[in-house]
This record gives structure tokens, C-alpha cells and sequence, in this order.
């Protein structure tokens, strides 16, 4: 990590454009007061230079005590870095407050029917800190690119589908981790539609009579080349019944030998000397389940689940632009402030592009003016 943002064009002349995709000067003081992040003036006199200062120390990635330094030299604050950090872990509920105003945004921009949302996650972990610490939960509306799901966990926070709001008519793609027969049933009954790859030994399945459903046998069967698919239903955990596909595709043998060698090296590093054959058979081919109507065709929904990669894409940018796995605080509090404001920066970078590309000219929104009374006439 060479260049980060240069605070002082941050401080200076960017901010009125933040401050406008946040909602205003009054929106963002009325949500810090209602959160309670900021209730006096103590050497820091508004909401505002709450937030700017938490941008210097989360997204410009300036340590508490240069940003302490950032703002005395600029004439903002002449507060301690202890003073700062008091401030800072007490402003979670508020940036994630200015985050759901962000996301309540981009879900108005959206249209229900067929719309096609990519779900992930992806691990954060604190400095001194080995393996998963905490979790980011993220959903992206495929068509404008715009995230429109968040939540941040500990380490016990899985992933699933249970963790989105769904409309009806909605098509929901994610990988092996939510193929959870409880996350599929929760998308079926709020009247979405799932396209999930699955672990084979987790889901039992059933064929529409109710009999056992050969996985492997299916598997089997499946020709050269061409994408096939079968009947099938599960039964959620409280019992309900719920009707799928299952769609399915040999891997060449070059792909399948990849996804072998990678379940053997998956094992070896847990420890595990030994694999279950029908795992390595299993690796020889792509499979998913989805309720999708028979309308949309075999070969279309793995079409649709190749589009999966798109929100990968975006993790990796938030890595590399945002450097959201670069977390230097300490406490559980710190890192979810830490982690929501470079989050509001990401969001703020997907509504300048959607802004500039579909809407005003000008690449931001305008903030609200006082109304005319009522039947005011032009003079």
C-alpha cells in the first residue's frame, strides 16, 4: 500500500460533494444526535467534523494521532488522539444509520421483476489476529453494479440467505454457502428465486414423489458438453416441501482435475489426510439448485450463475481501492466504525458512477431547498 487519499483535498474540496450524497448537513447532525454519537461540542463543534475526521483516520488511512495532527493543522480541532478515539468508537450506530439512508437509495432505483442480485461475504480480521475475525455480508444489484445489502458479524455470523430482505420476483445467485436448505426455503416463501451451488452431502434430496433422489446416479448420466436438468424438491428444516431443479454440467477434464487437486489441498491444510470419493467425484462436475420457473432453460441458468464472479470482482476492488481488509483498529467497536466508513465511501463511489452515467449531468445529487408555501406562484 504506496499512495493513500491526500487529506488535504479530502478536508478541503471534497467534502461538500460527500456531504451531499450523504443527505445534507441537517440530515447527517440529526442522525449523529439521534444515535447519540455526537451530544456536545468538546473541542469537535459539529456531526460534521465528526465524520471528516473519522474519513481521515478510516479511509485515508492516517493513524489517530496523525489525524489528531491533520486536524490542528488545519485549523478543525485541537483535540488528543485519546480524545479522538473516545469519540470515534461511540459513532457505530451512526455511520451505520447514514449507510441504511445510502442502501433505502439505492433499493428505490430498483425494479422487482426479474431483478438479479448477487450475494457474498468475505473475512476481516484485526491486526494480531489469525483467520476469520469478523465477517462482511454483501448484496449487489447485478443491473446498475450498486450494492444494496450490508451487514458486518463476528466470526460466528454465517453466511446465508436468511440475511436479505427478498421481494417477490427477485432472482438471488450465490455460491456453496448459502445452499442451506433453511436460507433456499426462506428465499421460496418471501416469492424469490434461488440459484445456489450446494453441498452434496448437506442437502438430501427428493424426487417430486418423495422418493430418494440419486445424486450421483444423475450425475452419471449427464452427456458431453451440454447442460442437463432433473426434477428434484428438499425439505426446508421445519418440514415444508419445497419444489427445484436441479441443473448440472460436466467440467472438462482439465476443470475437473483442477477442482480435484483443490479438494485434496483444501484437506491437507485442515489437517484432513482423508476425502470422501463421491467428494472428489462430485468435483467433476458443476451443479446447482434453483426454483426458477421451467421457462428459463438449463443452459440459461448456468448462464446465470456464471455471473457470480461480478460480485467478487467487487470485494476485490473494495480490497484494492478502499483497502477494506486493511483494518487498523483494535476493537471490536473501532472496526466497525472502521469498516463502515470506508463502506459509506463505497457506496458514495457506486452512486457518483450510477449518478454520472444514468441521471444529472453534473455526477451528484442536489440537496433538498426549503419548499414554496402553499400555492406560491412564480412572481
Amino acid at each position: 500500500m504506496t499512495e493513500r487519499v491526500d487529506v488535504r483535498e479530502w478536508l478541503e474540496y471534497q467534502w461538500p460533494y460527500m456531504v451531499a450524497f450523504l443527505g445534507g448537513e441537517a440530515r447527517i447532525d440529526a442522525l449523529a444526535r439521534e444515535t447519540k454519537a455526537f451530544e456536545r461540542a468538546r473541542k469537535i463543534d459539529s456531526p460534521q467534523l465528526l465524520l471528516r475526521l473519522i474519513m481521515t483516520w478510516a479511509v485515508a488511512e492516517r493513524s489517530v494521532m496523525e489525524t489528531a495532527a491533520v486536524a490542528a493543522e488545519a485549523g478543525l480541532a485541537d483535540v488528543s488522539d485519546v480524545a479522538l478515539v473516545k469519540r470515534f468508537v461511540k459513532a457505530g450506530d451512526w455511520l451505520g444509520a447514514l449507510l441504511s439512508d445510502l442502501l433505502v437509495d439505492v433499493e428505490s432505483t430498483f425494479t422487482p421483476f426479474m431483478r438479479l442480485r448477487l450475494l457474498d461475504a468475505t473475512s476481516i480480521t484485526r491486526p494480531g489476529k489469525r483467520g476469520t475475525d469478523h465477517r462482511l455480508h454483501l448484496g449487489m444489484d447485478l443491473r446498475s453494479n450498486r450494492i444494496d445489502s450490508i451487514e458486518l458479524t463476528d466470526v460466528k455470523g454465517a453466511e446465508g440467505f436468511e440475511r436479505f430482505s427478498i421481494r417477490p420476483g427477485e432472482i438471488l445467485i450465490a455460491d456453496r454457502g448459502y445452499g442451506k436448505r433453511a436460507g433456499m426455503a426462506h428465499v421460496a416463501r418471501q416469492g424469490g428465486c434461488f440459484i445456489t451451488r450446494f453441498a452434496w452431502g448437506s442437502v438430501p434430496l427428493e424426487t417430486p414423489d418423495g422418493q430418494p433422489f440419486a445424486l450421483f446416479d444423475a450425475l452419471r448420466s449427464l452427456p458431453e458438453a451440454r447442460a442437463e436438468e432433473f426434477a428434484v424438491r428438499f425439505r426446508s428444516p421445519d418440514g415444508t416441501v419445497v419444489d427445484a431443479r436441479l441443473v448440472a454440467i460436466r467440467k472438462s477434464e482439465a476443470a475437473a482435475a483442477h477442482a480435484r487437486q483443490a479438494v485434496l489441498r483444501s484437506r491437507s491444510k485442515k489437517g484432513n489426510a482423508t476425502v470422501d470419493q463421491r467428494t472428489l467425484e462430485a468435483a467433476g462436475f458443476l451443479f446447482v439448485l434453483t426454483n426458477l420457473p421451467a421457462a428459463i432453460s438449463a443452459q440459461s441458468v448456468l448462464d446465470l450463475y456464471r455471473i457470480r464472479w461480478q460480485i467478487e470482482t467487487k470485494f476485490k476492488t473494495l480490497k484494492s481501492v478502499l483497502h477494506l481488509d486493511h483494518v487498523s483498529a483494535r476493537t471490536n467497536e473501532g472496526l466497525r466504525v472502521y469498516v463502515f466508513a470506508k463502506l459509506l465511501v463505497a457506496l458514495l463511489i457506486d452512486a457518483l458512477i450510477y449518478e454520472a452515467e444514468s441521471i444529472s449531468p453534473w455526477g451528484y445529487p442536489l440537496a433538498p431547498v426549503e419548499q414554496l408555501a402553499p400555492h406560491a406562484a412564480p412572481a
